[in-house]
This record gives structure tokens, sequence and C-alpha cells, in this order.
């Protein structure tokens, strides 16, 4: 991951959002989408050229696709990590003081809890931070425990996995209890920005936490939490607190054609938009 073109890809992501980004000449011939992406910054971009101009973050689009998708297993739906990434972009440009930290934490919930289906990318350096590795989705969001989960919700009481893009917050002490037992674990809060589809994220008590029935294997079910094992969120979560993004992806239509992220108009959503 650590080539020439690679490292370019990364600084032409920061750069298409921030333009503070210093690109440094490559001694070989940059491809089409690194092109596209330098004339972008400099101005010159050829108008003619559609999905590459139309929508300005498509080229650090393309650039993270081409750097991440060779190291990203099975997916469920061909649009899961092109979704993530256009959200991720479309979110960071909007609201680039939100956006502190470069880490994107993305899982594939059209897979079952019994498959790893989570990630934890730096979009700065398009690298692959850590998985895949298995995550657990809310017990209301599936009928068996080892399924895949096809109910998503924002309500209250649900126990349900809320799909779409989050900010993280802060770490906290996380306490809970699985078969019975009280466990405690690192937590991390969660503002769900997707509108109606995870806006009560917080208010739910819907958190990034480590628990003891997400084994390496499998993961059990939670109240709707994006739960991993717990040596694995005690190491990461710090990473991804105040300012990091988390999208929970599912091949739901309505979701689909209806987040404010992934919306045409995605790069002039607000947080408040309803989905």
């Amino acid at each position: 991951m650590r080539t020439t073109q690679l490292m370019s890809a990364g600084a032409v992501a920061a750069a298409v959002l921030f333009g503070t980004a210093r690109l440094v000449p490559a001694r070989e011939v940059n491809g089409p989408v690194l092109t596209a992406a330098t004339a972008f910054i400099r101005g010159t971009a050829d108008t003619s050229l559609k999905g590459i101009t139309a929508e300005p973050a498509m080229p650090a689009i393309k650039a993270a696709l081409g750097a991440l998708t060779s190291s990203v297993r099975k997916l469920s739906h061909p649009r899961a990590l092109e979704d993530a990434f256009r959200s991720y972009y479309a979110y960071r440009s909007a609201h680039p003081k939100d956006v502190k930290r470069p880490y994107l934490y993305f899982v594939d919930y059209g897979l079952p809890s019994t498959a790893p289906r989570g990630y934890v990318f730096d979009m700065d350096e398009l690298r692959v931070v850590d998985g895949p590795f298995t995550v657990a989705h809310g017990r209301g969001s599936s009928t068996t425990q080892y399924g895949i989960p096809t109910r998503f919700s924002n309500s209250s009481g649900s126990a349900t996995t809320s799909l779409g893009l989050f900010l993280t917050q802060e770490l906290y002490s996380f306490s809970g209890h699985s078969g019975g037992r009280a466990y405690n674990s690192v937590g991390l809060r969660l503002n769900g920005v997707s509108g109606d589809f995870n806006d009560k994220a917080r208010n739910r008590g819907v958190v990034a936490h480590g628990a003891p029935y997400v084994t390496p294997t499998q993961a059990g079910r939670s109240e709707g939490c994006p739960a991993m094992e717990m040596s694995r969120a005690q190491r990461l979560l710090p990473k991804l607190a105040n300012g990091a993004m988390v999208f929970l992806f599912a091949p739901n239509e309505r979701w689909m054609s209806n987040d404010p992220w992934l919306a045409p108009s995605s790069a002039n959503a607000d947080a408040d938009t309803r989905g």
C-alpha cells in the first residue's frame, strides 16, 4: 500500500477537499483519475469530463476506491464501498472543521455476523488501519443470533442498527451485560448525521464499544451498537474519538435512495436534512 502512486492518491484525496496539501510531481505519468484531480485543484479541469468535474469529490472517491478496494474482502453490494467514501467526502467537504481525524470506521451489514465485515481506513493516507473484523448488529435487526440484519430503525427502544453516516464524539467508560454478567469497556459516543435515519443515535445510546460476545469468528447481537472485540476496541476507539467518521451500510433501497449524503444533492446536505 505504501507505493508512490498510493501516497500520491492520498495527497490528492486530501487536497481535493481542502486545497492545503502540496502535490509532489510523480516520476511516472498520472492516470486519468489523478490527472483530473490535479486539474481540479489547479482550476484547469476540462468541464467536458463527465463524472469528474460534475462532483468535486469524485477524484477523491475514485482515488480512494483505487487504493483500498483490493484490500477489502467480499461486499454485499457493488455500491457499499463507494457509498462509504462518497458520504465521507461529502460530509468532510461540507463540514471540514468537524472532521478532525482522518479515520473512517466502515461496516457492511449486508453480510452475516459470522463474516468479518468491519474496517477502519485512514482516508488521508488511503490505507487500511485494521480489518476485516467481526462487528455486532442490533438484536432488533435480525430474527436469528448470527444472521444478516434486515430491519433498521432510528426509533428509541427498537434495539436495531441505524444506517448511515456518524461523526464520532467523546470516549467514556461503557458498562454492559452479557450472559447475565456485567462487563466494562471503552465506549465511543456517536452523533448520527444522516437525518431521520440515525439522528437519534446519541439519545438512543448507540455507541461503538467492545463486547465479550464479539469474537474473531462471530458477533452476537447488541442493543443497536456496532460493537467489536474488547481488545480491538481498546486499541482502535481512542484513534477514532472526537472527529472521525463511521459509516454503517446495508443494501437497503429506501436508505440508499434517501440518505442526504448519498442523494444527488449530497454536497450541499446539512446535518438537519430529513432522510
